[in-house]
């Protein structure tokens, strides 16, 4: 009997697993890591959690395991030992997908056009699904592989933030809140300017008034162009806040916490105007006279 198990035992441990040759390993215990695999196809079971456990702690991120096919107990060896090499990549909040999307492409030598067809696959949002952050990306990845990678990344930080903040995770409740927070993301001067900006546009959208903000115009490839008066007359889209009430039907940019948090708890104020002051700074009025003084002082 004990024969018996020690041969079935090690037969297991010889058995074929067949894997990416380059596999990601969330932060977690080694179940985590086992189940995660799982996930991603790998046959790879519970049971190998424990032999993982005798071998060592598994590498954390990109791991790159050189073959696609090995024995379970190589393959397992590995994620201890391996490791892919990476790049870091950095997303800055109230950038557009477009602008990153060709950054990534630019960077890693990937196929543009590719990275743009498995976004619009995989992504919740047309604009909004990434969240700003630094990430490590290994040197050889697939272009529809990676975008997913960012996306399961990015919402994963934006579910925690929705329970962090008592939110409801839903689609389009979300996207109502990502979509005022980037118009904050590329309005506001600074953090601290940012729940000032959020009061603004809930003050504007109460009173049945425009929100005419430049930032809404800065979607997509207009990321960093001047808002121009002719842009302003001939942008017939909905980001055209100018002609449009009520906020764009999509986000503008990718957003960050910060502006998340402003847009879900604004400053108390009765604010409908601000205008950019020669420091830098927002200046903030009330009623148009004292607004359009504030633009004369502005511009002296």
């Amino acid at each position: 009997m004990i024969v018996v198990m020690i041969v079935s035992f090690m037969t297991y441990l010889f058995s074929t697993v067949t894997s990416p040759k380059i596999v990601y390993i969330p932060q977690g215990s080694v179940f985590k890591s086992i189940a995660h695999l799982q996930d991603e196809g790998v046959n790879v079971y519970q049971f190998d959690a424990f032999i993982l456990r005798l071998l060592g702690q598994p590498q954390q991120g990109w791991i790159d395991i050189k073959e696609e096919k090995m024995s379970r107990i190589k393959f397992l060896n590995q994620l201890t030992t391996a490791k892919a090499a990476t790049r870091q990549i950095t997303l800055i909040p109230g950038e557009t997908t477009i602008v990153f999307l060709r950054q990534l492409s630019e960077e890693l030598s990937l196929d543009m056009k590719v990275l743009q067809n498995s976004y619009e696959k995989y992504a919740t949002f047309k604009e909004g699904s990434f969240v700003p952050d630094t990430y490590s990306i290994p040197n050889e990845i697939s272009e529809e592989k990676l975008i997913v990678h960012l996306l399961n990344e990015s919402e994963k930080k934006m579910r925690r933030w929705a329970d962090e903040y008592k939110q409801s995770y839903d689609k389009d409740k979300w996207l109502q809140i990502v979509t005022k927070a980037s118009v904050i993301q590329k309005e506001a001067a600074s953090l601290a300017d940012m729940p000032y900006v959020s009061s603004v546009i809930d003050n504007r959208i109460k009173s049945n008034m425009r929100l005419q903000m430049d930032g809404t115009l800065n979607y997509g490839e207009y990321s960093h162009q001047k808002v121009t008066a002719r842009r302003i007359r001939t942008d017939k889209t909905p980001y055209n806040t100018y002609k449009n009430k009520g906020l764009p039907l999509y986000p503008v940019c990718n957003v960050s916490k910060d502006a998340i948090h402003a847009a879900l708890y604004p400053a108390r104020t009765d604010y409908l105007y601000f205008v950019r002051g020669k420091n830098g700074e927002h200046i903030y009025s009330s009623y148009f006279s004292t607004h359009r003084k504030n633009i004369v002082n502005a511009t002296k």
